[in-house]
């Protein structure tokens, strides 16, 4: 999901070099959207992760 991200950035910094102002600042809020529902994604499996813990060996 980060790969995604970072594609539309790209693609918003080429766009913003070649003069596509809407173009790009389509692609940066695509991209900061995708990044911030990637880092809410992990913080949610991480606490899941931490609250469920493991079971201890038998």
């Amino acid at each position: 999901m980060l790969g995604w991200a970072l594609t539309f950035l790209v693609v918003a910094i080429i766009a913003a070099i070649f003069g596509f102002g809407g173009i790009a600042g389509a692609a940066v809020n695509i991209a900061q959207i995708i990044f911030f529902v990637a880092i809410a994604l992990f913080l949610i499996s991480a606490l899941m992760g931490a609250l469920r813990g493991r079971a201890p060996p038998l």
